[in-house]
């Protein structure tokens, strides 16, 4: 009933980040066609398909989102946001490596991980990420956000941080809860 009352009160788009404007910054160009926003600037070209009753406006430097289906408006409006500031600054996920032995390091657009098993881990970059490693500290970087997030994903997958010891790979600023061994549990180690 209440969820009805305010559909008729404020109309069919209730988003209210789906109503903010975005402001496209110098430097990045914005081609609103039919069915596709183009984005391009410094850090590369993103293009992001539009669902049909979306509808994408372009004035003085600032676009707005309009949607027939509430459901859709916030989304595309944070999708297109992201958009345009991954092409202007880019986006970057770190993540911390730990443990005896480990060890990462790049060569070229591939990442090179010594995570304790009898062979290297070897990850490629897909086209627009690159990879920064510092002290075994490792930083994905890209246009995409959800590419960088993805990619973040996977290297992290490859030896995630145990909760015993909290060797592994876990992101910059993770807190890894961590587990009495079984000693704790017997209370001391058995003579």
């Amino acid at each position: 009933m209440l969820v009805a009352k305010l559909f008729v009160k404020f109309g069919k788009n209730m988003s209210r980040i789906g109503k903010l404007p975005i402001t496209i910054p110098t430097g990045v160009t914005v081609t609103v066609n039919k069915n596709s926003v183009i984005t391009v600037g410094s850090k590369g070209q993103l293009e992001l398909a539009l669902p049909n009753g979306v509808e994408v406006k372009l004035a003085d430097n600032v676009m707005t989102v309009h949607s027939e289906q509430g459901n859709l408006h916030g989304l595309i409006r944070s999708l297109l946001d992201n958009n345009v500031k991954g092409v202007s600054e880019g986006w970057s996920k770190s993540l911390e490596l730990s443990g005896t032995g480990y060890r990462v390091s790049t060569t070229g657009s591939e990442l090179n991980m010594a995570l304790g098993f009898s062979h290297p881990v070897i990850l490629k970059a897909p086209i627009g990420i690159t990879f920064q490693v510092v002290e075994n500290k490792i930083t994905v970087l890209g246009p995409d956000k959800t590419l960088v997030g993805e990619i973040a994903a996977k290297i992290r997958g490859k030896r995630p941080a145990d909760p015993y010891k909290a060797k592994g790979l876990k992101y910059e600023g993770e807190v890894i809860r961590r587990k009495a061994g079984k000693a704790a549990k017997t209370g001391g180690a058995a003579k």
